[in-house]
């Protein structure tokens, strides 16, 4: 026998309740659902099992949740979970921190769609816009060079060289725009650590399916930057509601050996 709550349909039924009351608030049972018995098992997977397996808080499980929502467009469900992040106290930089720098990761429509719905919450919770600036470069401050500072110690050369075949200037300005861009622009903004920053990009991309590619490198990353195998196994394992089995196993089958 075990005592696992999870194995005892009205723990697990209370556990439920009691992680969606620190998310949202409490949930009115009196309402209105024109589909409960779907609502009813999304809760007790979600809230029930999903977040009660692993090592993750709130505030990391809501940043993911947010990253994945994003990435995914799924716009009603990454206003409700803002909010969610909010009220479990997750500082607003942060979540418009994980939100820009999916820019290289998902492209610029779809941040600025993700990035407009947070903005929504956060004027209906009263939070001033613009949010004070984050940025430490410019033109003039060495985009390239802080980015390759970032770049470096965690991948090396290892784009530049799988590049380096291509026919002129592609084979120069694709790694550079990689620097420039995704480090240089945003792994040197304040507001998340370079290891925040990693593991939600790994959740961003176990989320696009197909990115296996990039999936050990960033994995590797994360380990490099203090992540232990089990944080990062719990952070996949988080984006299986949101993404699916397939996807979620194909992400964890990816860095499982690292």
């Amino acid at each position: 026998m075990t005592n696992d709550p999870r194995h005892n349909p009205a723990s697990r039924r209370e556990m439920a309740e009691a992680v969606y009351e620190r998310l949202f608030g409490p949930r009115d049972r009196a309402a209105y659902e024109e589909d409960p018995e779907l609502m009813e098992i999304l809760r007790g997977f979600i809230f029930g099992d999903v977040f009660g397996t692993g090592v993750l808080d709130d505030r990391t499980r809501e940043l993911i949740t947010v990253t994945v929502l994003a990435c995914l467009q799924t716009l009603p469900q990454l206003r409700a979970h803002t909010a969610a992040a909010l009220h479990v106290g997750v500082p607003p930089v942060h979540i418009r921190e994980a939100i820009y720098q999916l820019a290289p990761i998902i492209g610029f429509p779809r941040t600025l769609n993700a990035v407009g719905t947070v903005n929504e919450v956060f004027c209906d919770r009263g939070i001033s816009l613009p949010l004070p600036a984050e940025g430490t470069v410019d033109d003039d401050a060495g985009r390239y060079q802080r980015g390759l500072a970032e770049q470096m110690p965690l991948y090396g050369t290892e784009i530049r060289d799988n590049l380096a075949d291509l026919p002129e200037p592609f084979n120069e300005a694709l790694p550079r725009f990689l620097t420039e861009f995704y480090f240089g622009d945003f792994y040197t903004r304040g507001g998340l650590s370079a290891q925040q920053r990693e593991l939600l990009g790994l959740c961003a991309l176990a989320s696009l399916g197909d990115t296996a590619a990039q999936l050990g490198p960033h994995g590797r990353a994360c380990l490099q930057l203090g992540h232990s195998k089990t944080v990062i196994i719990a952070a996949l394992v988080h984006c299986f509601p949101y993404v699916g089995f397939p996807r979620t196993v194909a992400a964890i089958r990816a860095v499982k050996d690292l």
